[in-house]
C-alpha cells in the first residue's frame, strides 16, 4: 500500500515493482508459490503526472488499484 500527500520517495518506489516481483518469484520458486505484485494507491496517484509511471507498472506485468484491493482479483471469494 502506498499513501502519499506530497511528492516524495513513494514516487520512485512505484518504478521498482518489476525488480521486486522478480526477486520474490526467485525466492518463492522452490516453494512453488506464484507471485503477483499489486499496489494499492490512494487518490494522490490519480494525478495525470503519474500516468507514465502507472503505465510502466502495467507494462511490466504488475498491477495497481486505488484505495482498495478487489478480492476477486486475487482469487478470494466475495460475499454477496
Amino acid at each position: 500500500m502506498k499513501f502519499q500527500k506530497v511528492a516524495g520517495s513513494v514516487d520512485e518506489k512505484l518504478q521498482t515493482c518489476d525488480f521486486k516481483k522478480k526477486q520474490y518469484r526467485k525466492l518463492m520458486a522452490p516453494l512453488n508459490i506464484d507471485v503477483e505484485y499489486i499496489y494499492i494507491l490512494n487518490d494522490w496517484f490519480k494525478n495525470p503526472v503519474y500516468k507514465d509511471t502507472l503505465d510502466y507498472v502495467i507494462s511490466v506485468d504488475c498491477r495497481y488499484y486505488f484505495n482498495y484491493l478487489p478480492l476477486q482479483k486475487i482469487g478470494l471469494p466475495v460475499s454477496k
